[in-house]
């Protein structure tokens, strides 16, 4: 095909997201090549099962002869790879999944890639990217000042951000070594909806709705920069559209939040919006509110206290910008949420 975008990973959250932004704003065939595993959401994508320009292919990216066969019957003008073991909790229990997907993974990827790339010839050659996504937890924890800038020096904490880190350098490297055209993106904390109920966000939106215990990690400090999902995809389709063959763009939300105040503002919006006789039975019995159910719990292993983004070279050089501030982005999160558990 002359106009497609193969995009790993495509029924997650973000990948997904993606997805729509493409077959919406664009013209282009999306193929999009995903495992399907727990944290995908069927319903991400339901609406566009019968569209002539969308194509699903379960499988893994570590199926080396898989990749290299979807590259060559789809001949993709760009590779979106979004594909990723993203959980630090379970990186933490289980890590051996995430070295598999995430490092073997995008090894597979790279290599399929500089192949069918050295098949290219003319405007296709000319155009092809590989656009690996990545996140702010490479740059391992902050002090209280100071934000994450494309030059930070590299210090994951978790073997999820290890990991992340690990397929960054891959990267980096196949396109020092063998030219392959990539551009990378580095993203704060992502939110919106179909995000999977392990995160933060929407696990405390659905266990406030159950009426049952939110966990807050340790003093519930931590900081985090918020960017919506919507936001997020825009910033990635112009990167890999007019950013600069091997340049690194990081993409944040300027939107910096405690952990506690998150969980609190979620349940502020969740009094608001869900009806009385809804929010007295989702609540605690003594009547106080949502907020009666945060339970401090173990600090996570390893817990970096504080990620920021500064995004001010893609907006300058690209001419991105977050629309929506935390508070416009989280109140849309929560009414979404609080809607389909209303369908339910």
């Amino acid at each position: 095909m002359d106009n497609s975008v193969l995009v790993t990973g495509g029924s997650g959250f973000i990948g997904s997201a993606y997805v729509r932004y493409l077959l919406r704003e664009t013209d282009y065939y999306v193929v999009n090549l995903d495992k399907l595993t727990y944290a995908t959401d069927n319903n991400s994508l339901k609406d566009l099962e019968h569209s002539a320009r969308y194509k699903l292919v379960k499988g893994d990216i570590c199926d080396k002869a898989l990749v290299d066969s979807v590259l060559i019957e789809y001949r993709p003008t760009f590779v979106v790879h979004l594909a990723a073991e993203s959980h630090v909790d379970r990186s933490i229990s289980d890590p051996a999944e995430f070295i598999q997907t995430n490092i073997i993974g995008t090894y597979f990827l790279l290599e399929g890639s500089r192949n069918y790339y050295s098949m290219l010839e003319g405007e296709k050659r000319k155009r092809f990217r590989f656009h690996h996504i990545s996140t702010d937890e490479v740059y391992g924890s902050l002090a209280e000042h100071g934000l994450f800038t494309e030059q930070s020096r590299y210090n994951p904490s978790s073997p999820y951000s290890a990991s992340k880190a690990a397929s960054d350098h891959l990267v980096r490297a196949w396109y020092r070594t063998y030219g392959l055209p990539v551009v990378l993106t580095n993203c704060s904390n992502n939110y919106g909806p179909f995000q999977h109920t392990e995160k933060l966000i929407p696990q405390t939106i659905m266990s406030a709705l159950a009426g049952k215990t939110i966990p807050i990690y340790g003093n519930g400090l931590q900081i985090r920069d918020w960017l919506y999902v919507e936001d997020h995809v825009k910033a990635l389709y112009q990167v890999v559209c007019a950013g600069q063959v091997g340049e690194t763009y990081n993409i944040g939300g300027n939107c910096e939040r405690r952990n506690i105040d998150v969980v609190n503002t979620i349940c502020e919006l969740l009094e608001e919006l869900v009806p009385e006789s809804t929010y007295s039975l989702a609540s605690c019995s003594n009547g106080i509110g949502f907020k009666s159910l945060i339970s401090y719990v173990e600090d996570r292993l390893g817990h970096d206290v504080r990620y920021a983004i500064d995004s001010s070279k893609i907006q300058r050089e690209l001419n991105w910008k977050p629309i929506e501030s935390f508070e416009s982005g989280l109140r849309k999160t929560v009414e979404w949420y609080v809607n389909e558990v209303g369908k339910v």
